[in-house]
């Protein structure tokens, strides 16, 4: 018999103050910081659903939206927006919050790809999603168009038959400039 979890069943959140420590020399908080906050969530979410330890197989989403300021308070919420036999993508929404003004900005928005493992480091089936929203529903069907599309762009990077003049005309438009060698 299969086994089905609710979306809520798995969801975590968590919020952090960013210190002066998480910054960089510009003085915003670094985008390696919030990748590993990142990683960290997408993982308790992951493991949480499967109930299995967990590793990270793909990042296929990272839009850095706004700068994340020292002082502010973030607050990532993950999900569980697709499964598949072994595998999880789990949405992130990263948000800070000026603690002084109560302003919110949503910062980024992130689609990590988890896979549950057993012991020996054998993938292992996760259970089947439960979904009850709209909106439930329209992240699990985004993360197959997501899916299909990455598939595609995977195929096309591995083409063997690449030849360069077949794709000179792409290149007409871009700050580029071509010198052969004779």
């Amino acid at each position: 018999m299969e086994h089905f979890k609710n979306v809520k069943d798995s969801q975590v959140v968590i919020s952090e103050l960013m210190l002066p420590s998480h910054s960089n020399f510009n003085g915003k908080i670094h985008g390696g910081y919030i990748l590993s906050l990142l990683d960290q969530i997408a993982f308790a979410c992951a493991s949480k659903h499967s109930g299995a330890y967990c590793v990270t197989a793909s990042v296929d989403t990272v839009d850095f939206l706004k700068p994340i300021e020292i002082g502010e308070l973030v607050t990532m919420k993950a999900s569980v927006n697709y499964v598949g036999r072994s595998s999880m993508v789990i949405g992130i929404r990263v948000e800070a919050e000026n603690i002084q003004t109560g302003d919110i900005k949503h910062c980024n928005s992130s689609y990590f790809t988890m896979v549950a493992k057993d012991n020996t480091g054998r993938s292992v089936e996760v259970p089947g999603l439960i979904l009850k929203t709209d909106n439930q529903i329209r992240r699990f069907a985004k993360s197959i168009k997501r899916k299909k599309m990455k598939k595609k762009r995977v195929q096309e990077f591995h083409e063997t038959d690449f030849s360069s003049e077949q794709y000179l005309h792409i290149l007409e438009d871009h700050k580029v400039k071509i010198e052969r060698n004779s």
